[in-house]
């Protein structure tokens, strides 16, 4: 409403007068909550030409002409668009095909269209949009939500009552709603950002499709109050080398999340692996040698010679006081090197 005042501030006397009866007539469509064609209709016949509206998660397309009837096949060319946005995401447009150039009420008409538009979406749906109210979401997943309340949130949301959802904790600079539509393309998908992470919804999902640098942890589909705890579980496991982790890939590891951080601190092998962090060729190297527990793999990884990584290896051996090439300490240097991991967050 402000930015609207802000434009009619500049525009004639009538033209303001023409301005104001716009939208009070677009508030008696929304009172008389009409559907998209008669709101495509109504305004063709106040435009005086070719209305359009566009919604993206569909592909429905509706063009009414003055006369009340669908427009001709043929587009005519646009004069003026606007695009409808449902919680802060395009979900598509709205458009004039009028002859000649644009009358000074056009920009009004399309923003009351493109307002009146978003709100018939929301309403009577498919709305298709990814993004979703926090508030929601944070219902949906909270531990201390009762069954009632989460039931009436995923109904909102656009989930059946018994369908099994996943939670996914992400952090990414991409938005969240490009991340929600790669990984569940034809499934109903949520996303809202809570706190210092990412929260996706998902009946289902690929995680191979997750794009290159988001880091996502992936709950199981069991409540999605658990499913959300484990999905922040899994996030911290994390790494560069796989920046996706689904928690029941995890097993007995996810144990170590549980361990009190000031506990890790004073583990011996634990505060030997923040010494070598201090170095990151050595902190590389021994991430490459626990990830693969070859010499000739881990210089595959590293793009090096089979001969410098055993080098490197044998100087992280003495830092650690860990014998890296029994299995024994094999397995000490990757606990440690995970717990060490999970300090951070």
């Amino acid at each position: 409403m402000e930015a609207l005042a802000k434009r009619l501030s500049h525009l004639d006397a009538h033209v303001v007068e023409g301005a104001i009866r716009v939208v009070a007539f677009y508030d008696t469509l929304m009172r008389r909550r009409v559907d998209l064609p008669a709101l495509a209709r109504a305004s063709a016949g106040l435009a005086e030409c070719v209305a359009g509206i566009r919604l993206s998660g569909t592909g429905r397309v509706i063009r009414m002409a003055p006369d009340g009837k669908q427009a001709p096949a043929a587009l005519s060319p646009t004069s003026s668009t606007a695009p409808i946005t449902l919680d802060e995401e395009e979900i598509g447009a709205v458009w004039l095909e009028r002859p000649g150039p644009p009358s000074p009420l056009d920009e009004v008409l399309l923003d009351r269209l493109a307002i009146a538009a978003a709100g018939i979406v929301e309403r009577y749906g498919p709305a298709r949009t990814t993004m979703a109210d926090p508030a929601l979401v944070e219902l949906v997943i909270s531990s201390d939500s009762d069954e009632a309340a989460r039931a009436r949130a995923l109904r909102l949301l656009g989930f059946a009552a018994d369908l099994p959802i996943r939670v996914v904790a992400v952090r990414s600079a991409l938005p969240l709603d490009r991340i929600g539509a790669l990984i569940c393309p034809n499934r109903p998908v949520k996303a809202a950002p809570l706190a210092d992470v990412g929260v996706i919804l998902a009946a289902t999902m690929d995680p191979a499709r997750f794009p290159e640098g988001v880091r996502a942890g992936i709950g199981a589909a069991a409540s999605p109050g658990r499913s959300w705890r484990q999905a922040r579980v899994a996030l911290r496991f994390t790494t560069p080398r796989r920046p996706v982790v689904d928690h029941d890939e995890l097993g007995a590891l996810a144990l170590l999340a549980e361990i009190p951080p000031e506990v890790a601190r004073d583990n011996a092998d634990v505060a030997a692996v923040a010494r070598v962090a201090g170095d990151p060729e050595g902190l590389e190297t021994l991430d490459a040698y626990c990830v693969t527990g070859s010499l000739r793999q881990a210089a595959d990884l590293l793009h090096l010679h089979h001969s410098s990584v055993a080098r490197r290896v044998e100087q992280l051996a003495r830092t650690l006081g860990i014998d890296l090439t029994e299995p024994t300490g094999l397995t000490r240097a990757r606990l440690a090197l995970t717990a060490w991991r999970l300090l951070d967050d």
